[in-house]
């Protein structure tokens, strides 16, 4: 591999990079894995000579899959690593065309309202993908999805998942309510969970922890739902609290 083409890969690292290339690292044997076995299309596999001696069969069926490997040293590694600790392999892939069809298929979907931090975000979708939710919305001020650290937190559930990026999200939940979908958003001053029947075609709104729903999320809402607090905490983390109603609704 040569220089430049390392400057290039390791660019990806940012956003607007990313958004220009309509590409993507992931990082980390599992994820590089669920990847290479999605529908994404996969450029190449980077590792490190170290990792490529320990993981022979990886590599070679990857390399039945006609996916091009390099293989670098652990200082050049580095430059395309978002991790203190890297674990010597990491992927380039090419960004699925974005999906325009607005119509839900699911029963339920989840919409991510604005949370910045890409390790809620990357949870969030593994919870999603673990409770059967394969149809996420994210709106604009949401952690880009492509982020290092929501791949990460994913655990590679992005690969699994139709996710809607950047979307304006009163504008789309408008139309899906007129669309007859039950518009459901998690706050703490709600309704509780544990009394709530999950019935119609409905979409559950988890939003940025510091500011809440915005006003206008919730005077779109059809049920506002709030996890009931029995200790002295102030506050759930929006992913962890995602897990609880996820599981709730879906049983």
């Amino acid at each position: 591999m040569t220089k430049s083409e390392l400057k290039y890969f390791a660019s990806l690292l940012q956003k607007k990079h990313r958004d220009d290339e309509k590409k993507f690292i992931a990082e980390g044997k599992k994820i590089v894995s669920e990847g290479i076995e999605s529908k994404f299309n996969c450029e190449l596999i980077i590792a490190t000579n170290e990792f490529a001696a320990e993981n022979k069969l990886f590599l070679s069926e990857a390399e039945s899959k006609k996916i091009r490997i390099e293989l670098i040293n652990n200082h050049d590694f580095k430059k395309i690593s978002d991790t203190v600790t890297p674990q010597g392999i990491a992927a380039v892939f090419h960004k699925p065309e974005k999906n325009h069809s607005l119509k839900l298929k699911s029963k339920i979907a989840a919409a991510v309202d604005e949370i910045s931090d890409p390790g809620n975000v990357g949870t969030i979708l593994r919870n999603c993908d673990w409770f059967g939710i394969t149809e996420i919305l994210l709106s604009k001020n949401s952690a880009d999805v492509y982020n290092p650290k929501t791949i990460r937190g994913s655990m590679g559930s992005i690969f699994h998942l139709n996710i809607f990026e950047e979307v304006d999200l009163t504008i789309l939940l408008n139309k899906l309510k007129k669309d007859g979908c039950k518009i459901i958003c998690a706050d703490l001053k709600g309704k509780n969970l544990f009394e709530y029947k999950q019935e119609e075609k409905s979409i559950i709104i988890f939003s940025n922890e510091a500011k809440g729903p915005s006003s206008e999320i919730i005077n779109l809402a059809d049920e506002i739902i709030t996890i009931p607090k029995y200790g002295n905490a102030e506050s759930l983390n929006v992913a962890s609290a995602s897990a609880v109603i996820l599981a709730h609704l879906v049983k």
